[in-house]
């Protein structure tokens, strides 16, 4: 039976029931969200395009109740920036880092290439600097911490990936209670980055077998996980979930993934899973 979702900060009873009605579908109205059933195929790009709420369909082997595992990108994602373009905003580098980071996202240059440039760029930059992006700059995303806090006490394990840096992720895990992390290690030495990463890139592929680790680590299937991401490197990590979530991410992202969530905020992922 195909299910669709339908959520977002525009949404009211009375337009699910319209969207719902066009659908052929039963509308069931829980609060936060719609849950329309038994509907006629339809195209739902024009629908979607009518309406300013997210319309998606859970992916028919996906049982919401089993879901025990959510697996966040970082950067843009579970946070509202890209660390690395905020660091070289110190070393007045921003534009020339963000250009190669945006590349990188759409997938026109490979992830590991695109993060030895930037990284490269960062050579000569304070360490302390990084406190200052993490205390000045770094905002969680709209809904993350709500969305983080109902499905921990649901018993849903949760992890952060990112092809960022464990400066940040460790400061993230510790912050919002997360089982496991992973990310990129900065290098430096006499408290100035060296220009490098220490040790094997997380990139498309770590975060991939990343997501496994962990299903392993908990004994559950890759089916039981949902994996959120916005950029071409989140994609490996994305096919390997039971649902994945495409987070205002980008065109071949939104292509790819089972679910995208452009008008909610990270507390659209409690309505994907059907939680309250």
């Amino acid at each position: 039976m195909t299910q669709i979702i339908v959520q977002g900060p525009q949404l009211t009873r009375e337009l699910a029931g319209e969207i719902a009605e066009k659908l052929s579908g039963q509308c069931q109205w829980q609060d936060s969200y719609a849950l329309i059933e038994n509907t006629q195929h339809a195209d739902l790009s024009m629908l979607r395009q009518q309406y300013a709420v997210d319309i998606n369909v859970l992916p028919a082997d996906f049982e919401t109740n089993d879901c025990r595992l959510i697996v966040m990108d970082m950067d843009s994602t579970l946070i509202t920036i890209e660390c690395i373009d905020e660091i070289a905003d110190f070393m007045d580098l921003k534009p020339q880092v963000a250009a190669i980071t945006e590349a990188a996202m759409r997938g026109e240059i490979d992830f590991e290439t695109s993060l030895k440039q930037r990284v490269a760029l960062l050579e000569g930059l304070p360490v302390d600097m990084l406190d200052r992006v993490y205390n000045e700059r770094l905002m969680l995303n709209s809904g993350a911490e709500l969305m983080l806090k109902t499905v921990q006490q649901a018993g849903i394990k949760t992890a952060l990936v990112s092809g960022g840096f464990t400066f940040f992720t460790d400061k993230l895990k510790k912050r919002l209670n997360l089982e496991f992390t992973q990310a990129n290690v900065l290098e430096h030495e006499n408290g100035y980055l060296t220009g490098n990463v220490t040790g094997e890139i997380c990139g498309a592929q770590a975060k991939a077998d990343f997501l496994i680790k962990c299903c392993a680590e908990l004994n559950i299937e890759k089916q039981q996980a949902v994996a959120i991401g916005d950029g071409a490197n989140d994609l490996l990590m994305m096919a390997e979930a039971g649902m994945s979530v495409a987070y205002h991410a980008k065109p071949k992202v939104q292509e790819a993934a089972d679910t995208a969530l452009n008008h909610c905020g990270l507390d659209g992922v409690l309505g994907l899973l059907q939680r309250p």
